[in-house]
C-alpha cells in the first residue's frame, strides 16, 4: 500500500448495509458526533411482513406517515383450515412497506449527517498501518473505490459478505428462505381478507417447517411463506395460499426472496474493529420471524458499542452489544426456538398449536410480550395454566 493511499480520509465508522439495523446504527453514531459513511445497494427490498410493535414505534421515533396499516387482530389458521382469532385488546401493531420504510430510514440517516454511498461492498483489506479498508463498487462505476475506517459495522444481511471477508471462520446463522409477493389489496368484501387483521397459516402444504402469511399493507398486501427445506417450492406454496385466500387474481406488484436467520450468532465482533448487526448477527426471532424491531435494536446497541470503543480506544467494548441484547432478549429467543421445534414439526402438532391459541391466557401473554418486547412477569398462575395446557395438547389429553 503506497503512502498516498494511507493519507486518504479516515472515517470514524463505515456501515455496510442500509436496512433498519445499519441505518439505525449510522443515524445514532452521526447524532453522537461521529463521521459516518453508509454503503448500501440501491433497490434491494427484503421480503418481510412489515409488522412493527408499539415498542419499536416509541423507541425509534417512527412517524405515523410510515405506518401504512394498523392491525388490531391476528388469525391463526390450522391445517384443517380452522381459524382462531386473537384480538388485540388495547392498541395496534403497525405495518410498514419495506420499499418505502427502508429508504425513509436511510434518508433520515443522511439528514443527521451520514454520507450515503450507493454501491456494493466487494472486498475488505488492511493498509500497512493496520487500518481497515473497504472496497466497494459505486452504482454505475466500473472500477472499485475504497474507504478507510477506524470501525466497521456489517449490516449486510444473513449471508454477510463483510463477515466472510473480515471475520474468517465466522459461521452463518441457521436460516429459512423467505419468499413473498406484494399484491394490490382487494376491495372490502373479500371473505378471506381483512385490512386490519394479519393471517398466519400453519399448514404443511404452505410450509413444512415455518408458516405462511397474509399481511395487510394498506393499499397492498404481503403474501408469503418460508422454509429451510431446499426442495420445497415457496413459489408454488404462495400460489396455493393466494388461491386459498381468494387473492389469485390480485395484481402482483413485486416478488422478493431472501434468507431469514433464525438464531443469534455466538460472536458478533472480531475483537478489533468490526461488528455485525441485524440479520448479519442473526437477530430474527425464531417461530415468529419478527426482525424489524430486533434489527433496529441490534443496530442501536452496535452503534453504542462502537462509540464506546472509539471513545476509550478499547475494542473490548464491542462485545457489549451482544451481551446487552442477549441479557434482555435471549430468553425470549430461546422460548420461541423451543416453540418452533415442538409445534412446527408436522400438521398434527400445528393443529394442536392453533388450538392452544384459543386460550385467553395464551392470547394475552402473547400480545403483552410482543407489544412490549419482554416476557410478562408477575403473572405466575397464567404462565402455569398455559404450561399445563400446552403439555396437555402435546400429549393429546387437552380439551379444545
Amino acid at each position: 500500500m503506497n503512502a498516498s493511499s494511507q493519507q486518504d480520509p479516515i472515517w470514524d465508522v463505515v456501515v455496510v448495509g442500509g436496512g433498519p439495523s445499519g441505518a439505525t446504527a449510522a443515524t445514532d453514531l452521526a447524532k453522537a458526533g461521529r463521521n459516518v459513511a453508509m454503503i448500501d445497494r440501491a433497490g434491494r427490498i427484503k421480503p418481510c411482513g412489515g409488522a412493527i410493535p408499539p415498542r419499536a414505534i416509541r423507541d425509534f421515533a417512527i412517524p405515523p406517515s410510515q405506518i401504512v396499516a394498523r392491525i388490531t387482530s391476528a388469525r391463526m389458521v390450522a391445517p384443517s383450515r380452522i381459524g382462531v382469532d386473537m384480538p388485540i385488546d388495547d392498541g395496534y401493531v403497525g405495518m410498514v412497506d419495506r420499499e418505502h420504510f427502508d429508504e425513509w430510514l436511510r434518508e433520515r440517516a443522511a439528514q443527521t449527517g451520514v454520507t450515503r454511498i450507493t454501491g456494493t461492498f466487494e472486498e475488505f483489506s488492511r493498509d500497512a498501518d493496520g487500518m481497515a479498508r473497504l472496497h466497494y463498487r459505486a452504482k454505475g462505476e466500473e472500477h472499485l473505490s475504497s474507504l478507510r475506517a477506524r470501525m466497521v459495522i456489517g449490516a449486510d444481511g444473513a449471508i454477510s459478505n463483510l463477515a466472510r471477508a473480515a471475520m474468517p471462520g465466522s459461521k452463518r446463522p441457521p436460516f429459512v428462505f423467505a419468499y413473498h409477493e406484494i399484491v394490490r389489496a382487494p376491495a372490502q368484501g373479500n371473505a378471506h381478507y381483512d385490512s386490519r387483521r394479519c393471517d398466519v397459516i400453519y399448514q404443511g402444504r404452505v410450509s413444512p417447517d415455518f408458516y405462511g402469511w397474509v399481511f395487510p399493507h394498506g393499499e397492498t398486501a404481503s403474501i408469503g411463506t418460508g422454509s429451510a427445506h431446499k426442495g420445497f417450492s415457496l413459489k408454488d406454496a404462495v400460489a396455493r395460499l393466494r388461491s386459498d385466500t381468494g387473492l389469485e387474481s390480485a395484481e402482483t406488484i413485486r416478488r422478493e426472496g431472501a434468507p431469514i436467520p433464525m438464531k443469534p450468532l455466538k460472536k458478533w465482533d472480531n475483537g478489533r474493529d468490526v461488528i455485525l448487526a441485524g440479520d448479519a448477527a442473526g437477530v430474527v426471532a425464531p417461530a415468529s420471524g419478527e426482525g424489524i424491531y430486533y434489527a433496529m435494536l441490534c443496530g442501536r446497541l452496535a452503534g453504542e458499542a462502537v462509540d464506546r470503543a472509539l471513545a476509550t480506544g478499547d475494542a473490548r467494548a464491542l462485545v457489549s452489544a451482544r451481551k446487552r441484547f442477549m441479557a434482555d432478549h435471549g430468553r425470549v429467543f430461546w422460548v420461541l426456538g423451543l416453540l418452533q421445534w415442538i409445534w412446527y414439526r408436522n400438521d398434527k402438532r400445528r393443529e394442536q398449536f392453533v388450538a392452544i391459541c384459543k386460550d385467553p391466557d395464551v392470547q394475552k401473554l402473547t400480545w403483552d410480550s410482543y407489544m412490549n418486547k419482554a416476557l410478562v412477569r408477575g403473572k405466575f398462575m397464567a404462565h402455569v395454566r398455559v404450561f399445563f395446557n400446552d403439555i396437555g395438547h402435546l400429549l393429546g389429553v387437552a380439551r379444545t
